[in-house]
C-alpha cells in the first residue's frame, strides 16, 4: 500500500465511528484482481468518502430521510430523482443517503453527464466513489452485474431553470425506462427538496464549454446555503408486470414508463415542499 493509502485509511478511521467502519466492510464490489472494479471504483475511497461527506450530510443540510428501506437489497435497480443546484451536492447526498440506509449497503452508481468524467481530479475522485460516465455500454452492464443505478433523468436542463420554476420537473428523458425494461429493473423514484436553494446562483458564463460543460455558473455566495435537504423515496415500480424485455425498443413504452416515472417523482417532491416549515428548518 502506498502513501496516499494508509493517508484514506488513517482519515477514515479519524472520521468514521467503528460501528459504521465494520458496517462497510461489508460493501460488495466486483473486484477486476487489483482491489478496484473495471470502472475504477475501490472500497477505501468509497469509506473515505462516507467519512468526509458527514459533515455535510448530518450537520450542514441535516439531511431528513424517508423511504430509502423500499430499496431492494439486491438486483439490478435503477434510482430516478430530480436534480438541481450549482453543484451535483443532491447527488453527494443520495449517494451518502443510500450508502447509510441500504443493508448491506449499497453504493449507488450515480450516472454524471459525459463531461464530469473529463474534469481534471474531480472525474478521477468521483469514478473512486462510483461515479460514472452516462454511455449506454456502461450503465448496461453495471445492471447486468445486478448493481444500483442513480439517474437525473432531467438531464442539464433540470437544473438550468430559472429560480422562479425550482421544483418543476422538466421532461424526463427515457433512457432510464428504456434500461428498466430491457434488464427488468426496477425504478424507484426519489424526491429531493433543499437542492434547488442551496446555491444561489448570480450569473452565468454561457461561452464556457471547457471539458465539455454546458456553462459555467458564478454563485452568488462563496459556500452552499445551510438549507435542510429532503430525500423521499417512493414505491419502486417494476416494469416486468407490464412490458417484456422486447419492448425496451419500443418509443411508446419508453415513455409511458418515463412519465410515470416523473409524476412519481413529482409527488415526492411536493410531498417534500409540505412537509417542509422553512429552508434551514
Amino acid at each position: 500500500m502506498g502513501l496516499a493509502g494508509h493517508v484514506t485509511r488513517a482519515v477514515t478511521r479519524a472520521l468514521l465511528p467503528a460501528a459504521e467502519q465494520e458496517r462497510l466492510a461489508g460493501l460488495q464490489l466486483h473486484d477486476a484482481g487489483h482491489g478496484w472494479d473495471r470502472l475504477g471504483m475501490h472500497p477505501d475511497s468509497v469509506k473515505l468518502s462516507a467519512a468526509t461527506t458527514r459533515f455535510l450530510y448530518e450537520v450542514w443540510f441535516r439531511v431528513d430521510s424517508r423511504g430509502a428501506e423500499g430499496i431492494p437489497s439486491t438486483g439490478p435497480v435503477i434510482l430516478a430523482a430530480n436534480h438541481a443546484g450549482l453543484l451535483p451536492l443532491d447527488g453527494v447526498m443520495l449517494w451518502a443517503d443510500v450508502l447509510r440506509h441500504t443493508s448491506p449497503p449499497r453504493v449507488v452508481r450515480m450516472v454524471a453527464d459525459t463531461f464530469v468524467p473529463r474534469l481534471p481530479f474531480v472525474g478521477t475522485a468521483f469514478s473512486r466513489t462510483g461515479v460514472v460516465g452516462g454511455n449506454r455500454a456502461t450503465v448496461d452492464r453495471l445492471l447486468d452485474d445486478g448493481e444500483l443505478l442513480g439517474v437525473f433523468p432531467e438531464g442539464v436542463p433540470g437544473i438550468a431553470k430559472p429560480s422562479s420554476e425550482r421544483y418543476q420537473l422538466r421532461p424526463f428523458r427515457v433512457g432510464h425506462a428504456e434500461l428498466a425494461i430491457q434488464h427488468g429493473a426496477p425504478i424507484v423514484p426519489v424526491g429531493i427538496v433543499g437542492s434547488e436553494e442551496q446555491w444561489p446562483e448570480l450569473a452565468r458564463i454561457e461561452s464556457f464549454h471547457l471539458w465539455g460543460a454546458p456553462y459555467l455558473p458564478i454563485p452568488a455566495t462563496p459556500l452552499p446555503l445551510p438549507v435542510r435537504y429532503r430525500i423521499r423515496y417512493g414505491t419502486p415500480i417494476d416494469p416486468r408486470a407490464r412490458f417484456s424485455a422486447r419492448q425496451a425498443d419500443d418509443p411508446g413504452a419508453a415513455r409511458a414508463l418515463a412519465r410515470e416515472v416523473q409524476a412519481a417523482v413529482q409527488a415526492l417532491i411536493d410531498q417534500g415542499l409540505r412537509e417542509r416549515k422553512g429552508l434551514f428548518r
